[in-house]
């Protein structure tokens, strides 16, 4: 099969560069290039959901995050509308809540949302969806199923899926060209390196890019459906990157190099990046399922 995403996984990158193959209909990228589950549950279940992926992709495109997923319901009505069992009763696997999502929303479209206090774009509005999904830092919208669902570790190598209500899904979020967010992105690019720089990590810590290239090395491998658009995969990369140099800002010892003024500054100075790191990524993931779902026509 010829790869025609090969020149946008293989596109150099500050700082580091990553590898990519084809296997089995799925591309294959030497980093986590969204290192959050609910992107990865949002892109393969809408692709399922528009026919060009089958359960097992998802199931086996959600393995490098945990060795076992399970799903319960938040509450009864929400089990009673799903089928999932509810609170006090033991947990459906994912092939349960991917039936449930057919049933309830047959050709519907996911929504990744990755809130953090002061950003709760792309969420429906105060409810419970959004209070989890604000604490956990992610989630997965179906607007047309009215629910939402969050992840959450709940012991070494599970991570369950909460289904919560979502009468009313809000607005549609305001949309996000790829084009500005991979520009603002590279922006942000040179602005880390920069307030690197300037804060003092690099210096209180040499060796620091060669651990965010062991950071990215390290991480497992992310697996995408092979229609996935090659701009999408080139940003959610570059994401990716950027996420590694803010992880080695934050790693910086503010009780030993830093101040506790300097690290408050820091703070500060890195936090329009952790933003558009997320604005990246949403709009990646938007797009990412809107090209699977309009490759498939409509009957």
């Amino acid at each position: 099969m010829h790869d025609t995403r090969a020149s946008a996984v293989h596109t150099p990158r500050p700082e580091v560069t990553a590898e990519a193959g084809l296997c089995h209909g799925r591309v294959v990228v030497s980093l986590t290039i969204v290192p959050r589950a609910s992107a990865t549950l949002a892109v393969w279940a809408s692709a399922w959901l528009a026919g060009t992926a089958a359960p097992d992709d998802v199931l086996d495109a959600l393995a490098p995050w945990s060795d076992a997923h399970d799903a319960l319901a938040a509450d009864d009505a929400t089990a009673s509308a799903t089928g999932l069992p509810g609170p006090g009763r033991s947990p459906t696997s994912l092939a349960m809540l991917l039936a449930a999502l057919r049933r309830t929303a047959p050709r519907g479209q996911a929504r990744v949302v990755l809130p953090a206090p002061g950003d709760v774009r792309g969420l429906p509005g105060p409810g419970w969806f959004s209070r989890e999904a604000t604490t956990a830092g992610e989630g997965v919208l179906f607007a047309d199923a009215g629910m939402g669902l969050v992840p959450g570790a709940i012991a070494d190598g599970v991570v369950r899926w909460t289904v919560y209500p979502v009468p009313d899904p809000g607005p549609v979020p305001e949309y996000v060209p790829l084009n500005q967010a991979e520009r603002d992105l590279r922006d942000q690019v040179r602005t880390s390196a920069s307030a690197l720089t300037d804060l003092g990590v690099a210096r209180h810590r040499p060796g620091v890019r060669e651990e965010i290239a062991a950071s990215l090395r390290a991480r497992p491998q992310a697996l995408w459906p092979s229609g996935m658009p090659p701009q999408a995969l080139r940003v959610l990369q570059q994401a990716d990157e950027v996420d590694a140099i803010l992880a080695a800002a934050a790693g910086d010892d503010p009780g030993g190099a830093l101040s506790a003024s300097a690290a408050d500054a820091r703070r500060e100075a890195l936090r329009p990046i952790e933003t558009a790191v997320r604005i990246a990524r949403r709009a990646a993931v938007a797009e990412a399922v809107r090209v699977l779902v309009s490759s498939v026509p409509r009957t």
